[in-house]
């Protein structure tokens, strides 16, 4: 990031354009929504300038600007489209001011970004300068998102912070303030702006009566890795919490989509390796939830499959601390469409089959005279430890040593690999690829042909 975001308070201050012309015009339309002080400086004005000076809008000083002339002043803007603006913001820079020159980022020490106005809300979007036009349209997008309301929502709810400070910091203020903006407020304001008065009004009494907030927990999917296959409500339930619990497998660009305020807490575990005790994990969760906060417990993939849900939710039993899942994309789901295939297929196979290749006790025993059958399909969770064991099972029962085999590593992050061969080479396909990410075997399917498959921008080997 070249450009730090921030607000510059112009109340009462003094901004300086050089320039009188419709480049300047567009500048001024935008800066006159602000309180500060605005003078121009130009000997030939366009008369739309005039018109504003005449108003008492803008004070226009009818010469060039000169050095000096923008001593005291926060901001300046050069803007007379021709070479004098560089020594122009020369000038304002020796006499103390940030300098923009219009339409030309190497020479301008800020920018004027993009602005979505709900005023108090003010949303800015910069590029950097280097695509002004996506700047609009993510503008534009937003314009049509954020209700016209906003802002006055926010302006009554401005007057009443004293008022809210009475509730517990943390939690329990967030919750009043979430249920205002999301539903109390933009309800009662169709009515008027007296109505949302006295909506926040009552919503404080009753939030008042309520001081011991009850915790809840939110078991929530968070995909394969890949943050764009984040459902909606993954995301809403991100913003929300004051707590995340996550799993290593929970990639950083998920991660960083919590709310910034939000304890993050790694438990962690990796197969027949270090780990965080599931009993550690329950205990996190019951004391965070117990003082009040709205946990978020964050798994990879779907919550629902191979995550030990049920031991952790078995935790909550016997309290009053509410509790629901939010599902998700599971892994197995983002790593079959890298394949370019589907589960279930006429012809071939009716049903397939989640399963894992160890458990708690060890590696997991399983149907395998039924899996070893021509056409069966299986994606096998935590197979690499114990692919020697699952190889060797199906062929005892029978299975074909030309069985296809397809291991998919990271699925669905740029980091992915596509691994295939047969039956009777999985535990060396493991070996001699030095597959150490989280990885998935598919029994019975192989990539679609590799020419069809666009897997930009993953990378793909020992597609045999």
């Amino acid at each position: 990031m070249k450009q730090f975001p921030i607000f510059v308070s112009v109340h009462d201050r003094s901004i300086v354009l050089s320039g009188g012309g419709e480049t300047a015009l567009a500048k001024l339309r935008l800066l006159l929504k602000t309180s500060a002080n605005v003078t121009v400086y130009d000997a030939q004005p366009e008369p739309a300038v005039l018109d504003l000076a005449d108003q008492g809008k803008i004070t226009l000083i009818h010469r060039t600007f000169k050095p000096g002339d923008a001593k005291g002043a926060t901001l300046f803007y050069a803007a007379n489209d021709d070479e004098i603006d560089l020594l122009h913001a020369q000038w304002a820079r020796n006499d103390g001011a940030l300098a923009n020159v219009v339409d030309n980022p190497q020479a301008s020490d800020f920018f004027t970004p993009a602005i979505v106005d709900r005023d108090p809300v003010t949303i800015a979007i910069g590029t950097e300068g280097a695509a002004p036009v996506l700047a609009r349209k993510i503008k534009a997008d937003l314009e049509e998102r954020l209700a016209p309301t906003l802002g006055r929502l926010t302006r009554i709810a401005q007057g009443f912070r004293a008022a809210a400070d009475a509730l517990p910091k943390g939690a329990a203020r967030r919750a009043f303030w979430s249920e205002y903006f999301d539903t109390r407020g933009p309800k009662a304001i169709e009515d008027g702006e007296d109505a949302a008065r006295i909506a926040l009004d009552d919503l404080l009494s009753e939030h008042l009566d309520h001081k011991t907030r009850k915790g809840h927990v939110a078991f929530v999917s968070a995909g394969p890795g890949d943050p764009e296959l984040l459902t909606l409500k993954a995301r809403k339930e991100l913003d929300r919490a004051d707590v995340v619990i996550y799993d290593r497998l929970v990639g950083q660009g998920i991660l960083e989509l919590a709310r910034r305020e939000a304890i993050m807490i790694d438990v962690g575990k990796i197969g027949f390796g270090a780990s965080t005790p599931q009993s550690d994990i329950n205990a996190l969760i019951l004391e965070h939830a117990a003082s009040g906060a709205y946990v978020v417990r964050l798994k990879g993939g779907d919550a629902t499959i191979f995550g030990r849900l049920d031991e952790e939710i078995d935790t909550l039993s016997g309290t009053d601390i509410g509790w629901h899942i939010v599902p998700g994309i599971t892994s197995a789901q983002a790593a079959v469409a890298a394949l370019g295939q589907s589960f279930t297929k006429r012809g071939r196979n009716t049903s397939f089959r989640m399963m894992t290749g160890h458990d708690v006790q060890g590696f997991a025993d399983q149907d395998w005279r039924g899996l070893a059958r021509a056409g069966q399909v299986a994606a096998i969770y935590m197979g690499k430890k114990a692919a020697r064991f699952i190889q060797g099972r199906l062929l005892m029962h029978g299975a074909s040593p030309t069985t296809p085999i397809s291991i998919i590593e990271n699925a669905s992050r740029s980091n992915q690999r596509i691994l295939s061969s047969t039956l009777d080479d999985l535990p060396a396909l493991f070996k001699r690829n030095d597959v150490d990410g989280p990885a998935l075997i598919f029994l019975g399917l192989a990539p679609r042909h590799v020419e069809a498959l666009d897997l930009t921008p993953y990378t793909t080997q020992e597609m045999a």
